[in-house]
Protein backbone atom coordinates (compact mmCIF):
# COMPACT_ATOMS: atom_id res chain seq x y z
CA UNK A 1 0.00 0.00 0.00
CA UNK A 2 1.39 3.16 -1.21
CA UNK A 3 0.08 5.32 1.12
CA UNK A 4 1.90 7.39 3.66
CA UNK A 5 0.65 5.16 7.00
CA UNK A 6 1.98 1.93 6.51
CA UNK A 7 2.52 -0.16 9.53
CA UNK A 8 4.46 -2.87 10.28
CA UNK A 9 2.67 -6.18 10.26
CA UNK A 10 4.54 -7.08 13.51
CA UNK A 11 2.94 -3.86 15.04
CA UNK A 12 -0.46 -4.16 14.01
CA UNK A 13 0.04 -7.71 16.03
CA UNK A 14 1.21 -6.92 18.93
CA UNK A 15 -1.00 -6.21 22.12
CA UNK A 16 0.72 -2.77 22.74
CA UNK A 17 2.11 -2.02 26.57
CA UNK A 18 2.10 1.11 27.71
CA UNK A 19 3.63 1.96 30.75
CA UNK A 20 3.60 5.57 32.45
CA UNK A 21 6.74 7.09 33.53
CA UNK A 22 5.82 10.82 34.02
CA UNK A 23 3.80 14.08 32.62
CA UNK A 24 5.54 14.45 29.70
CA UNK A 25 5.58 14.70 25.80
CA UNK A 26 7.09 10.37 25.93
CA UNK A 27 4.92 9.58 29.19
CA UNK A 28 4.28 6.22 27.12
CA UNK A 29 5.84 3.96 25.37
CA UNK A 30 4.65 1.57 23.17
CA UNK A 31 6.99 -1.75 22.73
CA UNK A 32 5.81 -4.51 19.81
CA UNK A 33 6.53 -7.89 19.54
CA UNK A 34 8.23 -8.41 15.82
CA UNK A 35 9.73 -11.94 16.62
CA UNK A 36 7.27 -13.77 13.74
CA UNK A 37 7.06 -13.56 10.38
CA UNK A 38 3.72 -12.90 8.28
CA UNK A 39 3.66 -16.40 6.97
CA UNK A 40 3.98 -17.42 10.16
CA UNK A 41 1.07 -15.60 11.68
CA UNK A 42 -1.01 -16.40 8.93
CA UNK A 43 -0.41 -20.46 9.03
CA UNK A 44 -3.06 -20.99 11.77
CA UNK A 45 -6.28 -19.44 12.65
CA UNK A 46 -5.37 -18.95 16.34
CA UNK A 47 -2.55 -17.15 15.76
CA UNK A 48 -4.65 -14.51 13.99
CA UNK A 49 -6.35 -13.47 17.01
CA UNK A 50 -4.22 -11.68 18.50
CA UNK A 51 -4.08 -9.23 14.75
CA UNK A 52 -7.48 -8.98 15.33
CA UNK A 53 -7.01 -7.74 19.01
CA UNK A 54 -4.53 -5.17 17.86
CA UNK A 55 -7.39 -3.56 15.24
CA UNK A 56 -9.75 -3.23 18.39
CA UNK A 57 -6.79 -2.02 21.03
CA UNK A 58 -6.14 0.58 18.47
CA UNK A 59 -9.24 2.13 18.89
CA UNK A 60 -7.83 3.51 22.05
CA UNK A 61 -4.12 3.66 21.60
CA UNK A 62 -1.63 6.65 22.63
CA UNK A 63 -0.19 8.26 20.06
CA UNK A 64 -0.65 6.01 17.15
CA UNK A 65 0.42 7.85 14.14
CA UNK A 66 3.62 9.14 16.06
CA UNK A 67 2.67 12.19 17.73
CA UNK A 68 2.45 12.44 21.25
CA UNK A 69 0.36 15.11 22.03
CA UNK A 70 -2.37 14.10 25.11
CA UNK A 71 -5.60 14.46 22.38
CA UNK A 72 -4.31 11.65 20.52
CA UNK A 73 -6.03 8.79 22.01
CA UNK A 74 -8.16 7.03 19.33
CA UNK A 75 -11.74 6.44 19.00
CA UNK A 76 -12.48 8.84 21.71
CA UNK A 77 -10.32 11.28 20.86
CA UNK A 78 -12.13 11.76 17.50
CA UNK A 79 -15.65 11.50 19.25
CA UNK A 80 -14.95 14.40 21.72
CA UNK A 81 -13.47 16.65 18.42
CA UNK A 82 -16.30 16.17 16.42
CA UNK A 83 -18.58 17.24 19.54
CA UNK A 84 -16.32 20.20 20.41
CA UNK A 85 -17.52 21.68 16.98
CA UNK A 86 -20.93 20.78 17.56
CA UNK A 87 -23.33 23.32 19.13
CA UNK A 88 -24.49 21.66 22.64
CA UNK A 89 -20.65 21.02 24.32
CA UNK A 90 -19.00 24.24 26.30
CA UNK A 91 -15.25 24.79 26.72
CA UNK A 92 -15.32 26.35 30.44
CA UNK A 93 -11.66 28.35 30.28
CA UNK A 94 -8.45 28.21 28.50
CA UNK A 95 -6.70 25.28 30.64
CA UNK A 96 -4.05 23.17 28.59
CA UNK A 97 -5.78 23.89 25.32
CA UNK A 98 -5.70 19.82 23.82
CA UNK A 99 -9.01 20.28 22.18
CA UNK A 100 -9.72 24.09 22.09
CA UNK A 101 -8.53 24.52 18.46
CA UNK A 102 -10.73 22.12 17.39
CA UNK A 103 -13.75 24.25 19.36
CA UNK A 104 -12.72 27.15 17.92
CA UNK A 105 -12.67 25.82 14.50
CA UNK A 106 -9.44 26.28 13.66
CA UNK A 107 -7.32 23.19 14.16
CA UNK A 108 -8.99 21.34 11.67
CA UNK A 109 -8.23 24.69 8.74
CA UNK A 110 -4.54 24.69 9.14
CA UNK A 111 -2.36 24.28 6.70
CA UNK A 112 -0.83 20.53 6.39
CA UNK A 113 1.25 19.44 8.35
CA UNK A 114 0.73 22.39 11.11
CA UNK A 115 -3.25 20.29 11.25
CA UNK A 116 -2.23 17.58 13.78
CA UNK A 117 -6.31 16.66 13.80
CA UNK A 118 -6.93 15.81 10.12
CA UNK A 119 -3.28 13.63 10.21
CA UNK A 120 -4.56 12.13 13.76
CA UNK A 121 -7.92 10.50 11.97
CA UNK A 122 -6.63 9.47 8.74
CA UNK A 123 -3.72 7.55 10.62
CA UNK A 124 -6.40 6.05 12.72
CA UNK A 125 -8.66 4.94 9.80
CA UNK A 126 -6.45 3.53 7.70
CA UNK A 127 -4.33 1.91 9.95
CA UNK A 128 -7.59 -0.19 11.22
CA UNK A 129 -8.02 -0.59 7.31
CA UNK A 130 -4.62 -2.20 6.70
CA UNK A 131 -5.26 -4.74 9.49
CA UNK A 132 -8.72 -5.69 8.02
CA UNK A 133 -7.33 -6.12 4.62
CA UNK A 134 -4.36 -8.59 6.26
CA UNK A 135 -7.08 -10.51 8.05
CA UNK A 136 -10.05 -10.87 5.51
CA UNK A 137 -6.74 -12.19 2.69
CA UNK A 138 -5.44 -14.70 4.80
CA UNK A 139 -7.76 -16.05 7.01
CA UNK A 140 -9.59 -18.45 4.39
CA UNK A 141 -5.90 -20.10 3.88
CA UNK A 142 -5.16 -21.01 7.61
CA UNK A 143 -5.16 -23.68 9.39
CA UNK A 144 -8.39 -24.37 11.82
CA UNK A 145 -12.03 -24.28 12.54
CA UNK A 146 -13.96 -22.57 9.50
CA UNK A 147 -16.55 -21.21 12.59
CA UNK A 148 -13.81 -19.17 13.55
CA UNK A 149 -12.48 -18.07 10.49
CA UNK A 150 -15.09 -16.62 9.38
CA UNK A 151 -15.51 -14.65 13.15
CA UNK A 152 -12.76 -13.25 12.63
CA UNK A 153 -13.37 -12.50 8.58
CA UNK A 154 -16.67 -11.03 9.86
CA UNK A 155 -14.92 -9.21 12.31
CA UNK A 156 -12.62 -7.44 10.33
CA UNK A 157 -15.42 -6.72 7.39
CA UNK A 158 -16.88 -4.67 10.40
CA UNK A 159 -13.94 -2.55 11.03
CA UNK A 160 -13.45 -2.34 8.04
CA UNK A 161 -16.78 -0.53 7.05
CA UNK A 162 -16.89 1.28 10.68
CA UNK A 163 -13.07 2.57 9.10
CA UNK A 164 -14.35 4.17 5.96
CA UNK A 165 -17.81 5.29 7.90
CA UNK A 166 -15.59 8.04 9.87
CA UNK A 167 -13.22 8.86 7.04
CA UNK A 168 -15.77 9.83 4.68
CA UNK A 169 -17.58 12.13 6.98
CA UNK A 170 -14.67 13.51 7.84
CA UNK A 171 -13.72 14.31 4.83
CA UNK A 172 -16.52 15.20 3.32
CA UNK A 173 -20.05 16.53 3.79
CA UNK A 174 -22.77 14.22 3.98
CA UNK A 175 -23.94 11.68 1.47
CA UNK A 176 -27.25 13.35 0.41
CA UNK A 177 -26.66 15.37 -2.19
CA UNK A 178 -23.37 14.97 -2.21
CA UNK A 179 -22.84 11.79 -3.94
CA UNK A 180 -20.90 12.84 -6.84
CA UNK A 181 -18.15 14.72 -4.53
CA UNK A 182 -14.49 13.27 -3.90
CA UNK A 183 -14.49 10.55 -1.25
CA UNK A 184 -11.57 8.77 0.19
CA UNK A 185 -9.12 6.26 -1.04
CA UNK A 186 -10.27 2.90 -0.87
CA UNK A 187 -7.94 0.08 -0.21
CA UNK A 188 -9.17 -3.55 0.04
CA UNK A 189 -6.33 -5.03 -0.31
CA UNK A 190 -2.86 -4.83 0.24
CA UNK A 191 -1.61 -2.05 -2.53
CA UNK A 192 2.28 -1.16 -3.86
CA UNK A 193 0.39 2.05 -5.16
CA UNK A 194 -1.82 4.89 -3.65
CA UNK A 195 -5.54 5.37 -4.28
CA UNK A 196 -7.40 8.15 -5.68
CA UNK A 197 -10.16 9.85 -3.47
CA UNK A 198 -13.00 8.03 -5.54
CA UNK A 199 -16.40 9.26 -4.68
CA UNK A 200 -18.34 9.90 -1.83
CA UNK A 201 -21.24 7.26 -3.80
CA UNK A 202 -18.49 4.62 -4.19
CA UNK A 203 -17.23 4.98 -0.32
CA UNK A 204 -20.27 4.22 0.68
CA UNK A 205 -21.13 1.48 -1.79
CA UNK A 206 -18.13 0.03 -0.11
CA UNK A 207 -19.26 0.41 3.60
CA UNK A 208 -22.44 -1.36 2.43
CA UNK A 209 -20.67 -3.94 0.90
CA UNK A 210 -18.51 -5.06 3.89
CA UNK A 211 -21.62 -4.83 6.22
CA UNK A 212 -23.09 -7.32 4.44
CA UNK A 213 -20.47 -9.76 3.89
CA UNK A 214 -20.06 -9.23 7.91
CA UNK A 215 -23.90 -9.62 8.84
CA UNK A 216 -23.50 -12.80 6.69
CA UNK A 217 -20.50 -14.29 8.21
CA UNK A 218 -21.71 -13.53 11.70
CA UNK A 219 -24.96 -14.52 12.10
CA UNK A 220 -25.20 -17.18 14.65
CA UNK A 221 -21.86 -16.67 15.61
CA UNK A 222 -21.16 -16.18 19.41
CA UNK A 223 -18.49 -13.43 20.51
CA UNK A 224 -15.95 -13.25 22.82
CA UNK A 225 -16.87 -9.71 24.63
CA UNK A 226 -18.80 -6.76 24.16
CA UNK A 227 -14.91 -5.54 22.75
CA UNK A 228 -15.67 -7.81 19.38
CA UNK A 229 -18.15 -7.15 16.73
CA UNK A 230 -21.45 -9.24 16.35
CA UNK A 231 -23.84 -9.35 14.32
CA UNK A 232 -25.97 -7.09 15.86
CA UNK A 233 -23.54 -4.31 16.18
CA UNK A 234 -23.21 -4.75 12.29
CA UNK A 235 -27.08 -4.02 12.16
CA UNK A 236 -26.55 -0.91 14.32
CA UNK A 237 -23.83 0.40 12.01
CA UNK A 238 -25.77 -0.33 9.09
CA UNK A 239 -28.74 1.90 10.74
CA UNK A 240 -26.38 4.27 10.93
CA UNK A 241 -25.23 4.28 7.10
CA UNK A 242 -29.12 4.09 5.98
CA UNK A 243 -29.81 7.07 8.10
CA UNK A 244 -27.39 8.80 6.48
CA UNK A 245 -28.75 7.87 3.15
CA UNK A 246 -32.08 8.52 4.02
CA UNK A 247 -33.35 4.75 3.35
CA UNK A 248 -35.51 4.99 6.25
CA UNK A 249 -37.08 1.85 6.03
CA UNK A 250 -33.55 -0.23 6.33
CA UNK A 251 -32.51 2.43 9.29
CA UNK A 252 -35.68 1.67 11.34
CA UNK A 253 -35.61 -2.38 10.40
CA UNK A 254 -31.77 -2.43 11.54
CA UNK A 255 -32.18 -0.59 14.42
CA UNK A 256 -34.71 -2.53 15.71
CA UNK A 257 -33.29 -5.77 15.04
CA UNK A 258 -29.59 -4.32 16.46
CA UNK A 259 -31.07 -3.36 20.22
CA UNK A 260 -33.15 -6.70 21.01
CA UNK A 261 -32.11 -8.14 24.03
CA UNK A 262 -30.37 -4.47 25.11
CA UNK A 263 -32.35 -3.36 28.40
CA UNK A 264 -32.14 0.02 29.95
CA UNK A 265 -30.18 1.59 32.95
CA UNK A 266 -32.18 2.13 35.64
CA UNK A 267 -32.14 5.74 37.37
CA UNK A 268 -29.51 4.93 39.96
CA UNK A 269 -27.19 3.09 37.39
CA UNK A 270 -27.71 5.44 35.55
CA UNK A 271 -26.11 8.28 37.93
CA UNK A 272 -23.17 5.88 39.12
CA UNK A 273 -19.73 6.50 38.26
CA UNK A 274 -19.71 3.56 35.96
CA UNK A 275 -22.65 4.02 33.70
CA UNK A 276 -20.66 5.49 30.80
CA UNK A 277 -17.14 3.66 31.68
CA UNK A 278 -17.83 0.40 31.57
CA UNK A 279 -18.87 -1.78 28.93
CA UNK A 280 -20.73 -4.27 31.50
CA UNK A 281 -23.29 -1.63 31.58
CA UNK A 282 -27.02 -3.09 30.20
CA UNK A 283 -26.98 -0.52 27.21
CA UNK A 284 -23.50 -1.37 25.88
CA UNK A 285 -23.57 -3.16 22.66
CA UNK A 286 -20.12 -2.44 21.65
CA UNK A 287 -16.39 -0.85 23.50
CA UNK A 288 -13.07 -1.26 24.16
CA UNK A 289 -12.31 -2.72 27.64
CA UNK A 290 -9.43 -1.01 29.36
CA UNK A 291 -8.25 -1.99 32.61
CA UNK A 292 -5.90 0.32 34.58
CA UNK A 293 -2.80 -1.56 33.21
CA UNK A 294 -3.65 -0.56 29.35
CA UNK A 295 -4.87 3.13 30.49
CA UNK A 296 -3.26 5.92 28.96
CA UNK A 297 -3.46 8.58 31.85
CA UNK A 298 -3.64 12.06 31.11
CA UNK A 299 -4.13 11.28 27.04
CA UNK A 300 -7.21 9.65 27.81
CA UNK A 301 -11.07 10.63 26.96
CA UNK A 302 -11.70 10.46 30.91
CA UNK A 303 -8.67 12.39 31.53
CA UNK A 304 -10.61 15.41 28.90
CA UNK A 305 -13.99 14.54 30.69
CA UNK A 306 -13.81 13.66 34.88
CA UNK A 307 -12.68 16.77 37.10
CA UNK A 308 -12.26 13.59 39.43
CA UNK A 309 -9.56 12.02 37.09
CA UNK A 310 -6.68 15.15 38.37
CA UNK A 311 -6.68 15.28 34.26
CA UNK A 312 -6.66 18.08 31.93
CA UNK A 313 -11.13 18.84 32.60
CA UNK A 314 -9.94 19.43 36.13
CA UNK A 315 -7.50 22.28 35.06
CA UNK A 316 -9.97 24.40 33.37
CA UNK A 317 -10.70 22.60 30.70
CA UNK A 318 -14.03 21.32 32.10
CA UNK A 319 -16.77 20.15 29.38
CA UNK A 320 -20.23 22.02 29.71
CA UNK A 321 -23.75 21.63 28.65
CA UNK A 322 -25.24 24.54 27.47
CA UNK A 323 -27.96 26.25 29.58
CA UNK A 324 -29.82 26.49 26.33
CA UNK A 325 -30.16 22.38 26.29
CA UNK A 326 -30.12 21.88 29.90
CA UNK A 327 -33.12 24.39 30.54
CA UNK A 328 -34.83 21.78 27.75
CA UNK A 329 -34.63 19.21 29.91
CA UNK A 330 -37.36 18.13 32.24
CA UNK A 331 -36.23 18.33 35.96
CA UNK A 332 -37.22 14.75 36.42
CA UNK A 333 -35.52 13.56 33.38
CA UNK A 334 -32.30 11.33 35.15
CA UNK A 335 -30.34 12.34 32.34
CA UNK A 336 -30.65 16.37 34.01
CA UNK A 337 -28.82 14.94 36.74
CA UNK A 338 -25.84 14.03 35.20
CA UNK A 339 -24.83 17.90 34.98
CA UNK A 340 -24.07 19.83 37.56
CA UNK A 341 -27.19 22.04 38.66
CA UNK A 342 -26.79 26.07 38.90
CA UNK A 343 -26.09 26.77 42.17
CA UNK A 344 -24.37 23.68 43.08
CA UNK A 345 -20.86 24.12 41.65
CA UNK A 346 -17.85 23.64 44.11
CA UNK A 347 -14.43 23.60 43.22
CA UNK A 348 -13.49 22.06 39.35
CA UNK A 349 -17.15 20.91 39.14
CA UNK A 350 -18.59 24.01 38.24
CA UNK A 351 -22.12 24.88 36.69
CA UNK A 352 -22.90 23.14 33.78
CA UNK A 353 -20.12 20.53 34.33
CA UNK A 354 -20.74 17.56 32.62
CA UNK A 355 -20.98 14.49 35.02
CA UNK A 356 -22.14 11.50 32.24
CA UNK A 357 -18.42 10.26 31.79
CA UNK A 358 -16.45 9.31 34.93
CA UNK A 359 -13.83 7.10 35.97
CA UNK A 360 -15.63 4.36 37.82
CA UNK A 361 -13.40 4.36 40.94
CA UNK A 362 -10.81 7.29 41.93
CA UNK A 363 -7.25 6.18 42.56
CA UNK A 364 -7.73 4.08 39.11
CA UNK A 365 -7.71 4.75 35.52
CA UNK A 366 -9.39 2.14 33.89
CA UNK A 367 -12.36 3.35 32.47
CA UNK A 368 -13.76 1.61 28.88
CA UNK A 369 -14.89 3.19 25.96
CA UNK A 370 -18.33 2.78 24.87
CA UNK A 371 -18.91 2.82 21.23
CA UNK A 372 -22.17 1.79 20.62
CA UNK A 373 -25.61 1.78 22.61
CA UNK A 374 -29.12 0.48 22.48
CA UNK A 375 -30.58 4.14 22.80
CA UNK A 376 -29.03 5.23 19.67
CA UNK A 377 -30.83 2.30 17.84
CA UNK A 378 -34.34 3.59 19.29
CA UNK A 379 -33.56 6.86 18.46
CA UNK A 380 -32.56 5.71 14.93
CA UNK A 381 -36.06 3.88 14.15
CA UNK A 382 -38.00 6.86 15.57
CA UNK A 383 -36.90 8.93 13.23
CA UNK A 384 -36.94 6.39 10.51
CA UNK A 385 -40.39 6.00 11.30
CA UNK A 386 -41.27 9.16 11.92
CA UNK A 387 -39.57 10.24 7.96
CA UNK A 388 -42.04 7.47 6.53
CA UNK A 389 -44.89 8.70 8.11
CA UNK A 390 -45.04 6.07 10.54
CA UNK A 391 -45.86 8.79 13.19
CA UNK A 392 -47.26 5.88 15.77
CA UNK A 393 -44.64 3.53 15.61
CA UNK A 394 -41.89 6.38 16.05
CA UNK A 395 -44.18 7.51 19.36
CA UNK A 396 -43.90 4.15 20.58
CA UNK A 397 -40.21 3.89 20.13
CA UNK A 398 -38.94 7.11 21.27
CA UNK A 399 -41.72 6.65 24.28
CA UNK A 400 -39.74 3.72 24.89
CA UNK A 401 -36.47 5.49 25.72
CA UNK A 402 -37.67 8.50 27.16
CA UNK A 403 -39.70 7.07 29.71
CA UNK A 404 -36.78 4.68 30.89
CA UNK A 405 -35.27 8.53 31.68
CA UNK A 406 -38.48 10.12 32.47
CA UNK A 407 -41.10 8.26 34.20
CA UNK A 408 -44.73 9.76 32.68
CA UNK A 409 -43.41 10.94 29.21
CA UNK A 410 -45.78 10.92 26.41
CA UNK A 411 -45.68 12.02 22.69
CA UNK A 412 -48.93 11.66 22.20
CA UNK A 413 -49.71 14.51 21.13
CA UNK A 414 -46.84 15.24 18.56
CA UNK A 415 -47.28 14.64 14.83
CA UNK A 416 -45.35 15.53 11.87
CA UNK A 417 -42.96 17.84 11.95
CA UNK A 418 -43.13 18.55 15.68
CA UNK A 419 -42.74 14.67 16.46
CA UNK A 420 -39.66 14.89 14.31
CA UNK A 421 -38.26 17.91 16.13
CA UNK A 422 -39.03 16.54 19.59
CA UNK A 423 -36.94 13.12 17.98
CA UNK A 424 -34.12 15.46 17.15
CA UNK A 425 -34.26 17.42 20.36
CA UNK A 426 -33.96 13.79 22.27
CA UNK A 427 -30.97 12.67 20.57
CA UNK A 428 -29.33 15.79 21.46
CA UNK A 429 -29.65 15.24 25.07
CA UNK A 430 -29.34 11.32 25.25
CA UNK A 431 -26.21 11.11 22.76
CA UNK A 432 -24.60 14.21 24.39
CA UNK A 433 -20.69 13.93 24.71
CA UNK A 434 -21.13 10.46 22.49
CA UNK A 435 -19.80 12.07 18.97
CA UNK A 436 -22.51 12.45 17.20
CA UNK A 437 -22.87 16.24 17.12
CA UNK A 438 -21.01 17.08 14.13
CA UNK A 439 -22.35 13.92 11.81
CA UNK A 440 -26.09 15.46 12.91
CA UNK A 441 -25.04 18.73 11.89
CA UNK A 442 -23.70 17.99 8.67
CA UNK A 443 -26.42 14.89 7.69
CA UNK A 444 -29.37 17.20 8.69
CA UNK A 445 -28.38 20.70 6.64
CA UNK A 446 -28.61 22.46 9.59
CA UNK A 447 -25.55 24.78 9.70
CA UNK A 448 -23.61 25.66 13.06
CA UNK A 449 -26.25 27.56 14.84
CA UNK A 450 -24.69 27.75 19.10
CA UNK A 451 -26.60 29.31 21.39
CA UNK A 452 -24.75 32.61 22.83
CA UNK A 453 -25.30 34.45 26.80
CA UNK A 454 -25.00 33.75 29.74
CA UNK A 455 -24.04 30.12 30.23
CA UNK A 456 -23.68 29.91 26.90
CA UNK A 457 -20.88 29.86 24.08
CA UNK A 458 -18.61 32.56 25.21
CA UNK A 459 -21.27 34.14 27.85
CA UNK A 460 -20.27 34.96 31.55
CA UNK A 461 -20.40 31.68 33.77
CA UNK A 462 -20.76 30.79 37.16
CA UNK A 463 -17.60 32.07 38.15
CA UNK A 464 -18.04 35.68 36.76
CA UNK A 465 -15.84 34.97 33.89
CA UNK A 466 -16.53 34.20 30.21
CA UNK A 467 -16.54 30.59 28.92
CA UNK A 468 -13.59 29.62 26.47
CA UNK A 469 -14.65 31.94 23.38
CA UNK A 470 -15.28 30.07 20.33
CA UNK A 471 -14.45 32.32 18.10
CA UNK A 472 -17.44 30.42 15.43
CA UNK A 473 -21.07 30.56 16.49
CA UNK A 474 -22.87 30.61 13.13
CA UNK A 475 -21.89 28.41 9.98
CA UNK A 476 -24.24 27.54 7.06
CA UNK A 477 -24.93 24.28 5.80
CA UNK A 478 -22.08 22.60 3.86
CA UNK A 479 -19.42 24.84 5.01
CA UNK A 480 -16.21 23.74 4.29
CA UNK A 481 -15.03 24.55 7.88
CA UNK A 482 -16.92 21.12 8.51
CA UNK A 483 -14.23 19.56 6.86
CA UNK A 484 -11.07 17.64 7.97
CA UNK A 485 -8.16 18.42 5.23
CA UNK A 486 -6.08 15.34 3.54
CA UNK A 487 -2.47 15.30 5.29
CA UNK A 488 0.52 16.61 3.17
CA UNK A 489 2.40 13.60 3.83
CA UNK A 490 -0.64 11.65 2.01
CA UNK A 491 -0.53 14.56 -0.53
CA UNK A 492 3.06 13.68 -1.21
CA UNK A 493 3.44 10.15 -1.15
CA UNK A 494 0.26 9.02 -3.18
CA UNK A 495 0.71 8.61 -6.72
CA UNK A 496 -2.69 9.15 -7.66
CA UNK A 497 -3.57 12.53 -5.35
CA UNK A 498 -1.94 16.06 -5.82
CA UNK A 499 -2.69 19.45 -4.26
CA UNK A 500 -5.84 19.84 -6.65
CA UNK A 501 -7.70 17.04 -4.00
CA UNK A 502 -7.09 19.08 -1.29
CA UNK A 503 -10.80 19.63 0.78
CA UNK A 504 -11.60 23.50 0.05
Amino acid sequence: MKHIFKKSLAIAVSLSIVTLVGCKKDYLETTPSDGVTEQQIYSNTADIVPVLDGAYLSLFEYGINGTTGHDNYGQKAVDLSNDLVGQDMIVHSQGYGWFNRDYQYTEWQLPTPSNRRSDIVWYLYYNVIKTANAIIANVDGSNGATALKESLKGQAYGLRAYAYYYLINNYQQTFKGNESKPGVPIYIADATAGAARGTVQLTYDQIKADLNAAEALLTGKTRASKVNIDVQVIKGFKARVALLQEDWATAATNASQARAGYSFMSPAQYTAFTAFSTLSSPEVMWGSLIPNDQATIYASFMSHMDVRASGYAALGGQKKITKDLYDQMSGADIRKAVFTAPGAGSGSNVEYNQRKFQLPATGSWAADYIYMRNAEMYLIEAEALARSNNDAGARTALETLVQSRLPGYSAASLNGAALLNEILLQRRMELWGEGFSMLDIKRLKTGLNRPTGANNHGGVNSTGNPNLNPMVYTLPDADPKFLMRIPQRELDNNSNMTAADQNP
